[in-house]
């Protein structure tokens, strides 16, 4: 073989080289392409608009005690709320080393904002505060629909569940009370009628349909004694004269005053009388003292509602 044709063999299989090479290389983008950045920030849609909020916050302040509930569930942690009243199993959170945001109707903005929070929450009591508070960071209401009580309680359990990317613990608490409140249903099918009562400073006020308690007639299927009690907020006033004329099977009682540790008389002794112990509830030991705390102070949050219908299954069954 000549020199010349040995270098054009040569040059030959180098450009072949080369080329497979390019081709090589072009033939996996991917592998050299840049993963896609996870979302640092999230639009929130709530009751008062759509907030756009940093993914996993590290400093939130709550002045809603049902998200406290449900955060601490989920096993996030918060940086200050109003420590007034905090139930006994969130009581944690009355520690020093939490900030005292104020009340859940005044809150401390000076605090609030000398603490620089990441995310603000604001609820049912708290509401009024949100436009204020929205002017020190991202704040979101959260606050709850009590004639859609359930799937309102659902939706805010995965708001704050998306916020911090805790959706499989969130997924699996919700399953958890699907199960307890199917019990539930079944217990209360068979239980006779129902009246939702509240005592306060020696008062009765009643609740029916429309109420903050009336989930407990419409989601867990408890037949209401009665229909046309006013949805105030604080209840519609009745006598015992009422309750007797009413004559429920069950008689729900929910203690305000315990619930906000005022002293006075408790819902036992507002009841014990010649004339509600004429009813059929009485006569028949179904009258069912629930947990204030829950019921009237949390109202909603994964451990109250588990609470709550826990509490209704046990005094049913």
């Amino acid at each position: 073989m000549t020199p010349a044709r040995t270098r054009a063999l040569s040059l030959g299989a180098l450009a072949l080289a080369s080329a497979l090479a390019v081709s090589g290389c072009a033939s996996t983008p991917a592998e050299s392409a840049p993963k896609k950045a996870a979302a640092t920030e999230i639009d929130v849609k709530h009751v008062q608009g759509t907030t756009e909020v940093p993914v996993n916050p590290e400093k939130v302040i709550t002045f809603d005690m049902a998200s406290l509930d449900t955060l601490d569930a989920l096993g996030v942690k918060v940086a200050g709320l109003p420590q007034q009243n905090v139930p006994e199993y969130l009581s944690e959170y009355a520690g020093e080393e939490y900030l005292n945001a104020g009340t859940l109707f005044e809150p401390d903005y000076e605090a609030v904002n000398a603490a620089e929070p990441d995310l603000i929450i604001v609820a049912n009591r708290s509401a009024a505060a949100y436009e204020e508070l929205s002017k020190i960071a991202p704040t979101i209401d959260l606050t709850l629909d009590w004639e859609d009580y359930l799937p309102s309680f659902r939706t805010n359990v995965e708001t704050l569940a998306g916020i911090f990317e805790k959706e499989d613990e969130a997924a699996e608490a919700l399953e958890e009370i699907d199960g307890k409140i199917d019990d539930a249903k079944e217990l209360a099918a068979d239980a006779g009628t129902g009246l939702i009562v509240m005592t306060n400073a020696g008062e009765i006020t009643a609740y029916g349909t429309g109420s903050r308690f009336a989930w407990l007639h419409d989601e867990l299927d408890l037949t209401p004694a009665i229909d046309d009690v006013e949805a105030a907020t604080h209840g519609d006033p009745v006598s015992a004269e009422f309750i007797l004329e009413t004559n429920p099977d069950w008689l729900l009682v929910i203690d305000r005053d315990a619930a906000i540790g005022e002293s006075g008389s408790t819902a036992q002794q507002v009841l014990d009388n010649e004339v509600i112990a004429g009813t059929t509830a009485w006569q028949n030991d179904q009258v069912l003292y629930l947990d204030s705390v829950p019921f009237y102070v949390v109202m909603s949050g994964i451990g109250a509602v588990n609470q709550m219908v826990d509490q209704i299954t046990d005094g049913l069954g």
